[in-house]
Order: structure tokens, then C-alpha cells, then sequence
């Protein structure tokens, strides 16, 4: 069997997350969300808040966790990026960031949703 590229698996990472996320309730708005700042996997709604989903896979924790993952410096991007989001969208709502920390289980992903992860200064 011909192994994945990493482009690959994230992929389905992020679509093992944005289906858990719609079956929670949340809608998608927006994907991949791209700005001079870096990217958003997942733009949602939960109710009149809007939820920046940054979506991380690991296969193993040998170089740290999904979670630990979005450092500081990671987390600055994107709010600088959501930011950026806000203003070309014009929206005046309540916002959050969300982390989907993703690994391989036995039947296949495993997720685990972080909501409220970290918060713009």
C-alpha cells in the first residue's frame, strides 16, 4: 500500500475535524483562509460566534503534542491572519480560537477539540 504525503494526511485531519465540528453543531463559513500572515484551516459558527479552527495532526508525540504545537509564535499568526479576516469581512462578533488536535486512533483519527485554546491580546 503506497504511504500518504503529509499534504495528504493533513487533509484528511482537517476533514475528520470539520466533519466532527458540523456534527457538534458548528456551520463552516470558511476554508483555508489565507492571508500575508499564514492560514486558518477553518473558519465556523458557533451561534453568533465566530471560531477560528486551527486544525493540527501528529502521528506521534515524540517532537511534542497536536496541542502543543500552536506556540506563541504560531498563535500571534494567527491572530494577526483572523484579524485580517475581520476587517476584509466587516464583522463586529464575538470571536474565539479553537484548536482540533488530531492523531491516528484505531479505527482511524482521533480528535481533540480545544475550544477557547488561547485568546488575541
Amino acid at each position: 500500500m503506497e504511504r500518504m504525503s503529509r499534504t495528504e494526511q493533513g487533509r484528511q485531519a482537517e476533514d475528520h475535524a470539520l466533519s466532527l465540528l458540523l456534527k457538534a453543531g458548528l456551520k463552516l463559513v470558511d476554508r483555508n483562509y489565507r492571508s500575508r500572515f499564514g492560514e486558518i484551516d477553518l473558519i465556523m459558527e458557533e451561534g453568533t460566534t465566530v471560531v477560528f479552527v486551527e486544525v493540527r495532526y501528529r502521528t506521534s508525540n515524540r517532537f511534542g503534542s497536536a496541542q502543543e504545537s500552536v506556540n506563541r509564535q504560531k498563535q500571534h499568526r494567527l491572530i494577526l491572519t483572523a484579524s485580517d479576516y475581520i476587517k476584509d469581512k466587516r464583522l463586529r462578533r464575538p470571536t474565539r480560537f479553537d484548536v482540533a488536535a488530531i492523531t491516528p486512533g484505531p479505527s482511524g483519527f482521533s480528535m481533540n477539540w480545544i475550544k477557547g485554546a488561547f485568546a488575541a491580546e
